[in-house]
């Protein structure tokens, strides 16, 4: 017994100082979105418990909305959907102008609140980015297969739904540039140049901002697209990245 107290208390120091570390480490970057208990501010950069800010969302719209306005991101709310165990209250669409550029095809998307959220800084700190880097371009479409639908996993006649069954879940098909290139998931994936490296790179990226991230790489289902998501799995829930 005394031995396991004594474990007890090694570990609670072991977290006590590992937190002061990394507040220091975060103030003295001048990083408040690296820290879990900082507020989430859409004009940050990305920190490292950015996605997981993101992913809580999903429990408060009003703070949803409230941080696209204050990031400059317009929208339109959409009426709440209830069919069966799925549908959604916190569904958005992007309007045109403000912040973002990017349109999506097709158009009129809709998406819960935290995946527009996250949406808007994977353009701006990793989809553009990446496509100057690799293009000296920009993107101007994004190709998707669409957000919400009533379905479980896989399709599948039971278990759990899938986070498009709440409009938690985008998948990306493909990206079109201001030059006129076009990227396809399906096509692409497996070449040797820019543009399966442009790929990885915005797979790599979703990484950081959504819950889910799945690619190619998972399985032949996602061949053809990458499934971002935002399944809020809690403050340290686990994060899905392949």
């Amino acid at each position: 017994m005394r031995r396991i107290r004594r474990a007890t208390g090694w570990l609670v120091a072991l977290v006590l100082i590992a937190a002061i570390a990394l507040f220091l480490w975060s103030v003295a970057r001048g990083r408040p979105q690296d820290l879990p208990w900082t507020a989430l501010d859409l004009g940050e950069p990305i920190g490292m418990f950015t996605g997981r800010k993101l992913a809580a969302l999903g429990d408060d719209f009003a703070t949803c909305r409230s941080l696209m306005d204050k990031a400059g991101i317009d929208y339109t709310v959409l009426p709440a959907v209830t069919e069966g165990q799925c549908g959604y209250s916190d569904g958005v669409r992007f309007a045109a102008g403000g912040a973002r550029r990017i349109g999506f095809a097709p158009a009129n998307l809709g998406v819960a609140c935290p995946v527009a959220a996250a949406l808007a800084l994977w353009e701006w700190h990793i989809v553009q980015p990446a496509a100057q880097r690799h293009f000296g371009a920009r993107v101007t479409t994004i190709d998707h297969l669409g957000s919400y639908n009533c379905r479980r996993l896989y399709g599948r006649s039971s278990g759990d739904f899938s986070q498009h069954a709440t409009a938690d879940a985008i998948d990306v098909a493909g990206f079109r540039l201001s030059d006129g290139k076009r990227i396809s998931v399906l096509k692409d994936w497996s070449d040797t140049g820019p543009k399966a490296s442009f790929l990885r790179d915005v797979r790599d990226g979703g990484c950081d901002v959504f819950a889910t991230t799945l690619s190619p790489d998972y399985n032949a289902a996602h061949r053809d697209h990458l499934h971002l998501d935002q399944a809020n799995r809690g403050a340290m829930g686990w994060r899905a990245c392949r």
